[in-house]
């Protein structure tokens, strides 16, 4: 399995969360598109929001982020929100 968590901050960046808290059924369709899904958690943060996402693999993280940035692109732009900051690597203990 390979994670990745991207954090918004910033200017913008409580818009951002407002924004997909607002559309959850857009950004689930978007997300459920890319094979390999484990799990995803979109969390709003004192000063915006972070995502987890967990994918079976490299491939399925690389997909999804590229995405998810052209949904922010398309959908968000008015918020303002920078570039997040990314971490990813493989998953060495996942819990259910």
């Amino acid at each position: 399995m390979h994670a990745m968590v991207r954090s918004y901050s910033g200017k913008g960046a409580k818009e951002f969360a407002d924004l997909i808290e607002n559309r959850k059924a857009d950004v689930e369709k978007v997300l459920r598109s890319v094979k390999g899904l484990v799990s995803y958690a979109m969390v709003r943060s004192k000063d915006g929001a972070f995502s987890v996402s967990v994918w079976q693999d490299k491939a399925g993280i690389d997909e999804v982020h590229k995405k998810a940035m052209e949904w922010i692109k398309e959908n968000a732009s008015a918020t303002k929100v920078g570039a997040p900051t990314v971490s990813e690597g493989s998953v060495i203990l996942h819990l259910k």
